[in-house]
């Protein structure tokens, strides 16, 4: 029994209809958070230090080489239901956080890749000049000292089901909010079932986008540019109408979109986000993740 199952299955046995429970497990996913490790723990990770990376292939970024971010080892990380990497292998992430803010989607500022299992590989070398390069409006180096991850299930909740509220949500959520009879009873149950472990996480696969600082989530940012050009071809349309459409296509990504890879940087003032297509992350096209760095403030 997965945990969507068994979470249906407890709930009908509070007495909670069927299809109430399935519409809230529907909204429920399940994510891997990593964070430091301790005595005792397998290692599934590493953040910051020297990355290994084929043998042959040279440092992502050519020569503006991408800070590495850390890596996880798929085959030591615990599965979570619904988020579909690699079974073995492992995934690598880069990102330059201040190019990469300049502009949303980019691809020449951020990097993962996915290495096979059993591919030949070595650890990097440092590229030239590492210890000299710093960002520019913060004094930080090029590398991060490494530090080992253990891995973790949470089940992660949107932000319209956590805090009860749909003021500023799609239609389509709002009617399924006022579905939800039974929200607080499953909010609880979801607690009761996957107690908070209260460890820090430093690296989280999955779940939903956090909301980091004062502008718009990544879904919003990637709704806003997919409608430019039909909201450009209908000058009339009203600002409701297309607040309206907005709404709704950010969360029609929110269902196909999932975060590969979010974390803090070196910097207090950015946090990545690394989005992918359920269909990409199925087909290991890594190629196609689209970054979205945020300012915390």
């Amino acid at each position: 029994m997965d945990r969507h199952e068994q979470f249906r299955s407890v709930a009908l046995d509070r007495g909670i209809p069927q299809d109430e429970a399935g519409k809230f497990a529907d909204q429920l996913r399940f994510a891997i958070w990593a964070g430091p490790s301790a005595a005792g723990d397998d290692v599934a990770g590493q953040l910051g230090g020297l990355p290994r990376l084929p043998v042959g292939v040279t440092w992502p970024g050519g020569e503006s080489p991408l800070p590495f971010i850390g890596s996880v080892d798929c085959a030591a990380l615990p599965r979570a239901e619904g988020l579909d990497l690699p079974a073995d292998g492992s995934l690598l992430f880069f990102l330059h956080h201040e190019e990469d803010m300049e502009e949303h989607p980019t691809t020449s500022f951020s990097r993962v890749l996915h290495v096979p299992a059993g591919t030949e590989t070595e650890v990097a070398s440092p590229p030239p000049g590492h210890d000299t390069r710093t960002f520019f409006h913060e004094n930080i180096p090029f590398l991060a000292p490494e530090r080992r991850l253990a891995a973790w299930v949470r089940p992660v909740l949107p932000d319209w089901i956590e805090e009860r509220d749909v003021e500023f949500e799609a239609d389509t959520v709002k009617r399924l909010f006022d579905e939800l009879k039974h929200i607080d009873q499953l909010c609880a149950l979801v607690d009761e079932l996957w107690p908070d472990q209260k460890r820090h996480s430093a690296l989280r696969l999955g779940g939903y986008c956090r909301e980091i600082g004062g502008q718009d989530g990544p879904w919003t940012q990637m709704a806003f540019d997919n409608l430019r050009t039909r909201q450009a071809a209908d000058p009339g349309m009203s600002r409701e109408e297309r607040f309206r459409l907005r709404r709704e296509e950010a969360y029609r990504l929110a269902r196909e979109w999932v975060p590969l890879a979010q974390f803090p940087t070196q910097s207090e003032f950015y946090y990545g986000c690394f989005l992918i297509s359920s269909g990409d992350l199925v087909a290991r096209r890594f190629d196609q993740m689209r970054s979205f760095t945020m300012f915390t403030e």
